[in-house]
C-alpha cells in the first residue's frame, strides 16, 4: 500500500496510510517534510479549508502581520532570503506556506476540504480511525498539527443574535466588508484588534472599542529589508544563518526577564513612555494603562494603535457590553452605541481546544474528559491512554518570548524519534507511560512558579479553566529541544505483535 492509497473493502471505499497528518499550516507541513527526510512515503495530510496555511491563511484581516521577526519565523530547513520587511505581512507568509508545500512535493498528498469530524482509537485493529465530511480515513498513526489559534472565540454576549448589520471575528474577516462611512464597534483589543483598528479608523465614520483589559504595547522595530539585503542573502547564505542566530539569541535572553518579573520594570517603563508618547488625554491614558505587570498577558507591538485611539473618531468603553440590540450595542451602565457592524477581535479557544472533544482513546472517552479542563500531554505532544497520537503545538508548547516554529520542529524531532523506536521495537501501539507524563507536567508546573505568567497579577488566555498556565513552555527553547533531542525510551510504552502493522521507512535515530 503505497501513498495514502484510496482500497476497497466490502463494497466501502476507506483511505488508508500509515500516517495521517491532520492541518497544513507551520506544523503540519514541518510534519510531513521530516517524515519524507526520513523515508516515510505512506502518509496524507487532512485540510478542512482548499489551501495550506492555517492561521496565516485564515488570518486575513487588515493589518495582519507577524509580530516575530521574519529570519526567526520560518523553517530551519527552508530560509528564505526575499522577505521583503523584518516583521512579515500574512500575505507573504502565506506565500512561503505554500511555496514549501509545493516546493517539497506535499501537495498532491493533501487532501483539501476534508474536515475532520471525530478520532476514533480501535483497540482490536491498533490503528486510528478518522472521520472526515468526505469519508473515514485509517492509519496507525495520527499527527494532529490541529493549531493552538485555528478556531475563534466569540464571546455569548447577550442579544447578539438580534444584531442586523455586518458582524464576524478577525479571523473570518470577509472580503466584501468596505469600513467606509460606518459605525463599527470593536470587541476586545487583543494582538488582532491591535492591527486592524489602525487600518479601519481613517475610514470608518466612528470606531467604537470595547476593551475588557488593556494591554501593555509596546514599538515594533519594523521596516523593510532593502533589495540589497535580500541579493546578500541569496548571494550568501551564511549571512541570513548569522541573521537568524542573531535574532534567536536576542529573544531567547529575554525569558529570563519573564522568569525574573523584577527584571521587567525597564520594559514596563518603555511601554508607559510609548503611550505617553501618543495619549496626550489624562482620561484615555488611564483607560489604557494596565494594573497588571507587563508579560503576564501576551506583549503587543504596534507603531500605529495607540496614534488611532487617539483619533476623534475613536471612542474607547471599558464598562463591558450588557447587550447587543438590532443595530447598537448597550455598554454597562446603559449608554447605547448605534452601530452598523460589530467585529470581534477576541481571541481563539486556546485551552478549551475544540478537537479534543472528538478524539476517542483507549478508554473510549474523549481527551476532552480526560484533561478534564487543564490540558497536559508529555512533552506537550503524546498523551497516556491514546497511543500512537502526536499532537503538535500541544499543551505547554506556546511560547511569550520567541518564535513557536523552533518548538514545532523540536516537537517533530521528538515524534520522528518515536515512531523509530517504535518500529525498531514492532510495537502495534506506543504512547507514554503515566509516570513519564506526570513526571514531565509535574516539573513544568514547577519551572513556572515564579515567572510572570502566574504572579503578575493577570486571568490571561494562557490560563485554563484550573487557573493553571497549560499553554506556555515556561523555560528557554534550548532546553526544550535539549529534552526533544535526548529521547528516553523508557518513557514510553508499547503494544508488541508478532507481525508489525506499521511498514514506513522511517530510519532509527
Amino acid at each position: 500500500m503505497v501513498r495514502g492509497e484510496t482500497i476497497m473493502n466490502e463494497g466501502v471505499i476507506t483511505n488508508r496510510a500509515n500516517i495521517v497528518i491532520i492541518g497544513t499550516g507551520f506544523a503540519g507541513i514541518a510534519a510531513a517534510v521530516r517524515l519524507q527526510q526520513q523515508g516515510e512515503q505512506d502518509f496524507i495530510l487532512l485540510e478542512r479549508a482548499a489551501d495550506v496555511g492555517g492561521v496565516w491563511r485564515d488570518n486575513r484581516y487588515p493589518g495582519a502581520a507577524c509580530d516575530v521577526e521574519s529570519h526567526l519565523y520560518s523553517f530551519s530547513f527552508a530560509p528564505n532570503p526575499d522577505w521583503s520587511r523584518k516583521f512579515s505581512a500574512q500575505s507573504e507568509i502565506h506565500a512561503y506556506l505554500q511555496e514549501c508545500a509545493t516546493k517539497f512535493g506535499l501537495m498532491d498528498r493533501i487532501r483539501f476540504k476534508h474536515e475532520v469530524q471525530r478520532l476514533d482509537w480501535d483497540n482490536a485493529a491498533g490503528e486510528w480511525t478518522t472521520q472526515t465530511n468526505q469519508g473515514p480515513f485509517t492509519a496507525p498513526v495520527v499527527i494532529g498539527a490541529f493549531g493552538a489559534l485555528s478556531d475563534p472565540a466569540i464571546p455569548a454576549l447577550n442579544g447578539i443574535e438580534r444584531f442586523e448589520g455586518d458582524m464576524f471575528h478577525s479571523a473570518r474577516w470577509p472580503e466584501t466588508f468596505d469600513p467606509r462611512g460606518k459605525r463599527i464597534a470593536i470587541v476586545g483589543t487583543g494582538a488582532s484588534a491591535i492591527q486592524f483598528i489602525p487600518e479601519l479608523q481613517p475610514h470608518a465614520e466612528q470606531l467604537f472599542v470595547f476593551q475588557r483589559t488593556p494591554a501593555w504595547v509596546l514599538p515594533k522595530e519594523d521596516g523593510p529589508i532593502s533589495e540589497d539585503e535580500r541579493k546578500t542573502y541569496h548571494r550568501h547564505p551564511v549571512r541570513m544563518k548569522t541573521e537568524r542566530l542573531k535574532l534567536y539569541v536576542q529573544r531567547e535572553a529575554r525569558v529570563i526577564a519573564f522568569r525574573n518579573p523584577k527584571l521587567l520594570k525597564s520594559v514596563e517603563k518603555m511601554a508607559i513612555r510609548h503611550m505617553e508618547e501618543s495619549i496626550k488625554d489624562p482620561a484615555l491614558r488611564k483607560k489604557l494603562t494596565p494594573d497588571y505587570k507587563i508579560g503576564c498577558k501576551r506583549i503587543l507591538l504596534s507603531n500605529n494603535y495607540y496614534p488611532a485611539l487617539a483619533q476623534p473618531n475613536v471612542t474607547v468603553d471599558t464598562a463591558g457590553i450588557k447587550e447587543i440590540k438590532t443595530d447598537a450595542v448597550v455598554d454597562g451602565t446603559g449608554q447605547e452605541f448605534p452601530v452598523d457592524a460589530i467585529i470581534f477581535g477576541t481571541g481563539f479557544q486556546v485551552t478549551n481546544l475544540p478537537f479534543a472533544h472528538h478524539v476517542y482513546g483507549r478508554k473510549g472517552h474523549t481527551l476532552h474528559e480526560e484533561w478534564q479542563g487543564s490540558p497536559y500531554a508529555y512533552m506537550g505532544t503524546t498523551v497516556a491512554g491514546f497511543p500512537n497520537l502526536f499532537l503538535l503545538q500541544g499543551p505547554n508548547t506556546g511560547l511569550g518570548h520567541t518564535s513557536v516554529i523552533l518548538m514545532i520542529e523540536a516537537q517533530v524531532d521528538h515524534v520522528m524519534k518515536v515512531l523509530a523506536f517504535k518500529k525498531q521495537k514492532q510495537f502495534d501501539s506506543i504512547e507514554p507511560s503515566v509516570e513519564a507524563q506526570d513526571r514531565f507536567v509535574r516539573e513544568t508546573d514547577q519551572s513556572m512558579e515564579g515567572t510572570v505568567w502566574t504572579t503578575g497579577g493577570c486571568r490571561s488566555w494562557y490560563l485554563d479553566e484550573t487557573g493553571r498556565n497549560s499553554t506556555l513552555w515556561p523555560r528557554t527553547t534550548i532546553s526544550f529541544r535539549k529534552k526533544a533531542r535526548d529521547f528516553r525510551s523508557a518513557d514510553y510504552v508499547g503494544t508488541k505483535v508478532t507481525e508489525p502493522r506499521y511498514t514506513g521507512q522511517i530510519a532509527e535515530s
